[in-house]
């Protein structure tokens, strides 16, 4: 007698009993679980670099203005310009051998004592009807470490061009001493030199002038073909100076 071959289980029963199967192992603790990633280690810090050193608050257009000395601060022989000395052109537009030297005949004729990255500035020009000198006064803002450095350089200018020989493109070769000027204790810091130029016939004394109130300073030149005075450099460093400490006290910048 012959049995009649069991039954199959159908494909779909297979099926599901593999998959639950598979789910069992992988539930029970016959496979390792998977551990979670393991996070990058972080890179330790550097620290901070330093912050690049801050342009000091500059004057408005308006205090700078209003630090500027006047006529009424020099005498009554003062008044506003009628226009630029001749000897400017004439006599300070020239060259010199020895490189400070040289510098300071540019600084006299372009009188960017500071360089010309220290705006914003404010400029007054006066002239002596009496006297015939001319005064060119300025104030501009710059880091007081490199205001002092260029005073530092003005009151090297006795020393390293005391006497030298200037060269213009046309004339002759003219005898240049430099000396320096006495100034009143104004501002935090000051200097100045007197530089006499021989040009044969005429002598141009220029008193070249600087003081320094926090981030701000004030520089002047005056200028005179006849017997010069120290009375106009001296009251323009004081006056200045005091003008420009009541200016930044009122306030550094007006918004």
């Amino acid at each position: 007698m012959q049995h009649a071959p069991a039954a199959r289980p159908p494909l779909a029963a297979l099926l599901s009993a593999v998959l639950a199967l598979t789910a069992a192992a992988c539930a029970g603790g016959g496979r390792t679980a998977e551990r979670p990633a393991t996070p990058a280690p972080t890179a330790p810090r550097s620290p901070a670099a330093p912050a690049p050193a801050a342009v000091p608050p500059v004057l408005t257009e308006g205090q700078a203005r209003a630090a500027l000395i006047t006529e009424d601060d020099l005498g009554e022989a003062w008044e506003p310009t009628r226009g630029a000395a001749t000897w400017r052109d004439e006599l300070l537009k020239a060259t010199a051998e020895r490189p400070d030297c040289h510098r300071l005949l540019d600084v006299l004729y372009t009188e960017d004592l500071f360089g010309t990255d220290t705006a914003p500035r404010a400029t007054a020009a006066l002239d002596d009807t009496d006297g015939g000198a001319q005064l060119h006064y300025r104030v501009t803002s710059h880091r007081a470490a490199d205001l002092d450095r260029t005073l530092t350089w003005l009151g090297t200018l006795p020393d390293t061009c005391g006497h030298f020989t200037s060269h213009a493109a046309h004339g002759p070769a003219r005898d240049v001493r430099v000396t320096a000027v006495p100034l009143p204790e104004a501002g935090e810091a000051r200097q100045g030199v007197r530089v006499t130029l021989n040009a044969g016939e005429s002598v141009l004394t220029v008193d070249l002038v600087a003081v320094r109130v926090g981030d701000d300073a004030a520089s002047l030149t005056v200028g005179t073909l006849t017997e010069p005075s120290d009375d106009p450099a001296w009251t323009a460093t004081e006056t200045g100076a005091e003008r420009l400490a009541e200016v930044r006290r009122q306030g550094r910048v007006q918004v």
